[in-house]
């Protein structure tokens, strides 16, 4: 593979730097990485360079990593984004942003890698930094093959520490996806949060029920999903409105006839 993206790591503590540098420098697809050990100084390097993908730390002090992906978004072609951070706790900002990826510290190399790799993906099809794009189809290596599960095939998500099972029609599959996400990119394709670890595609849902050892629960022919008290509301709601066009009951075939039931 030729390399050919063009990096920047902006990162304030001077070994994650040097070491992220590293890791980029030795991969296939990466032709250059330059650095910037805070945000000041990455937004007046990205006056005179251009770059493919920018990495950067959210907490700094000044400009932080989300000050200086705001100036990027605004540019005429914005690079592609990877926020790389201690804590889950911005990652819907980050997405709403435009991420790319999202990188917990500290930093493991095949998520480094993974995300160059969405990073030239992204880049070969002639695309933008959306993940929302990038995520119709999610490719999920387990070593000895390679699966692509379709997002209108997965009926529900559950969070599994630093990873997310997708249950379809034909079994489950593990990925190290965080929810909050898949939450912010799949919420255009019907996706809702149900629950602290569950999301539900809207399309699947057959029924509300109340059950003695779950309680509410919503059910769907890959399983039944645990509704919490706080998202039962906001889920009868969106099934209301699915109801009302048609687009409840999702079939193995793709099609979304008939309507919800709830049951006492």
């Amino acid at each position: 593979m030729k390399p050919e993206l063009r990096v920047l790591v902006v990162e304030d503590e001077a070994s994650t730097r040097q070491e992220m540098a590293s890791l980029l420098g030795d991969m296939p697809e990466v032709a250059e990485v330059l650095v910037a050990s805070n945000g000041a100084s990455a937004v007046r390097l990205l006056g005179t360079t251009s770059i493919d993908a920018a990495f950067l730390d959210i907490l700094m002090p000044g400009l932080d990593g989300m000050d200086v992906a705001r100036v990027l978004s605004v540019m005429s072609e914005p690079p592609s984004i990877v926020f790389v951070t201690a804590s889950e706790a911005h990652a819907v900002e980050a997405f709403g942003i435009g991420a790319v990826d999202y990188l917990l510290k500290p930093i493991r190399p095949e998520r480094l890698a993974e995300a160059v790799g969405r990073i030239a993906q992204l880049r070969d099809a002639g695309g933008g930094s959306s993940p929302a794009e990038d995520l119709h189809v999610v490719q999920i290596d387990t070593g000895r093959r390679t699966v692509f599960v379709k997002r209108d095939e997965v009926q529900f998500v559950e969070a599994q520490g630093d990873y997310v099972r997708l249950h379809t029609a034909d079994g489950t599959h593990l990925i190290r996806l965080s929810l909050s996400y898949l939450e912010e990119v799949w919420a255009s394709a019907g996706f809702v949060r149900v629950h602290r670890g569950f999301l539900i595609a809207i399309p699947w849902v057959r029924d509300l029920r109340v059950t003695s050892s779950s309680g509410l629960v919503a059910g769907t022919p890959a399983g039944d999903v645990p509704v919490s008290r706080r998202h039962g509301r906001h889920l009868r709601a969106q099934l209301l409105e699915a109801a009302k066009r048609d687009q409840l009951g999702r079939s193995a075939t793709g099609r979304a006839p008939g309507s919800a039931k709830e049951q006492p």
